[in-house]
């Protein structure tokens, strides 16, 4: 039986921290990573060898950079979707996400959004954008039912 085919995307930080919560599962799929390149994080080349991409770290506190690096990145989200070709996106978001969800979402991709454990009562800006086409949304905080009605309670990942 093939493996479906599971891209696992989160910017750098407590983002990628969340989401590599669900490593465990990776090898039940043919799955991909995509994150930020940060010194913290080039160490998981040595784990994830071919199986992970990096975008461009960009913060938007740098507001004269931000709008170029965020144009190159979804450039570059468009390759990497090409090449992997996911059936699944599953994310715990932020800006580094939304582009290749878009991208999913046109080309027929499941979006599955995670919003962070870290908002327990207000909606982040990528759980905003993503809630709208994503096939299934999972809250961590069961108060955020209120704020993403079609969302489902799953509990920390922690």
């Amino acid at each position: 039986m093939k493996k479906k085919k599971v891209l696992f995307i989160a910017s750098t930080g407590g983002h990628l921290n969340e989401l590599m919560q669900l490593s465990p599962m990776f090898n039940n799929y043919n799955y991909y990573i995509i994150t930020e390149k940060t010194k913290s994080n080039i160490s998981l080349i040595e784990k994830y060898q071919r199986r992970i991409s990096f975008l461009v770290y960009g913060t938007k506190d740098k507001k004269l950079i931000y709008p170029f690096k965020f144009i190159y990145n979804c450039l570059k989200s468009l390759v990497l979707y090409i090449k992997i070709r996911p059936k699944y996106i599953i994310t715990t978001g932020t800006h580094t996400a939304v582009p290749i969800c878009y991208i999913g979402k046109l080309f027929g991709s499941k979006i599955i959004f995670i919003e962070t454990f870290a908002n327990s009562s207000t909606k982040t800006l990528s759980g905003k954008l993503i809630y709208p086409i994503a096939n299934l949304f999972i809250v961590q905080w069961e108060n955020m039912l209120k704020l993403y009605p079609k969302a489902i309670y799953g509990g920390w990942i922690y």
